[in-house]
């Protein structure tokens, strides 16, 4: 279903959330408080933290009626998937979910999160090439959808984490899928960064934090020609590892895109109205709008 600016408002208020802890810093409630008024919707948007204790009780209440959904973000994308009636193939593949879709009191949990990192990549002018190699930093639930969307590329996927366990579990859970693409956790001086075309950073380092980063003391130079590095940390707009990507001559790009992307695609699902992504970027004044 696809809108005009300025249709009729509807009578019925419907609302939406985000869960997460902490939520204070999260975007979210601007896009999507810009996204009911460009569809003519009579809905609200709150961004609410959830510590993990209160979670169950929370998704609950997604039950009630008015209620179309919720995002979730840090720590709940994993961790949701008990509480929810059904997945989506992506959820169930990724093994977290992003965004919760309410439909007569049961609740389906999906992700949007790798089809709006896959737009976004596509926007950054990254191109899925043969024989190239991906590594993602960091193993929770941002960081399994950056795997599926990379595997989708048909990529070699190399996952790092400050915690080794943790990387050694996602690529065990990705190859019991049986899936065709490969998937291997390593460490910092075993990856063979020549053939890195796209590092993804999925882990919170640099979030709110503009020193830290994922990459302390990294060469850049190591990395191909025409490597993208790709940071989902979207605040601040440009953390340590762009910076010092770009200082090195290697493109990069923050998580703004897919936030937007993502945003679009968990609203179609909840309303059913498909609002341009530019509305979404308006809210977070890019794309045209700073």
């Amino acid at each position: 279903m696809s809108l005009d600016a300025g249709s009729n408002v509807s009578p019925d208020p419907q609302q939406a959330f985000l869960f997460a802890d902490p939520a204070g810093h999260s975007l979210s409630p601007r896009m999507h408080r810009a996204a009911f008024a460009y569809a003519g919707l009579n809905g609200h948007y709150e961004a609410r933290r959830v510590p993990a204790e209160g979670l169950a009780e929370a998704v609950a209440g997604l039950r009630r009626q008015g209620v179309l959904g919720a995002n979730l973000s840090l720590p709940h994308k994993e961790t949701v998937v008990a509480l929810l009636d059904d997945l989506s193939p992506a959820a169930r593949a990724i093994g977290a979910v992003n965004t919760v879709i309410h439909r007569q009191g049961r609740l389906l949990g999906d992700n949007t999160d790798a089809p709006g990192l896959l737009q976004a990549l596509s926007d950054a002018g990254y191109s899925w090439r043969k024989g190239a190699e991906v590594a993602v930093l960091g193993a929770g639930g941002a960081a399994r959808a950056a795997v599926y969307t990379a595997a989708l590329g048909r990529q070699r996927v190399w996952i790092l984490n400050r915690t080794r366990d943790r990387a050694d579990e996602l690529a065990a859970a990705w190859a019991g899928q049986g899936a065709e693409v490969e998937v291997r956790a390593t460490d910092l001086h075993d990856l063979p960064w020549s053939r890195v075309s796209l590092i993804i950073n999925a882990s919170s380092a640099g979030l709110n934090a503009p020193e830290e980063t994922p990459l302390p003391g990294f060469d850049f130079s190591l990395l191909p020609a025409g490597a993208l590095v790709y940071d989902m940390v979207y605040k601040p707009d440009e953390t340590r590892l762009m910076r010092e990507a770009r200082s090195a001559g290697v493109k990069a790009e923050n998580g703004l895109g897919m936030l937007a992307h993502q945003a679009r695609l968990a609203f179609c699902a909840w309303t059913g109205c498909d609002v341009p992504v530019e509305v979404y970027l308006q809210a977070l004044n890019v794309g045209g709008a700073t």
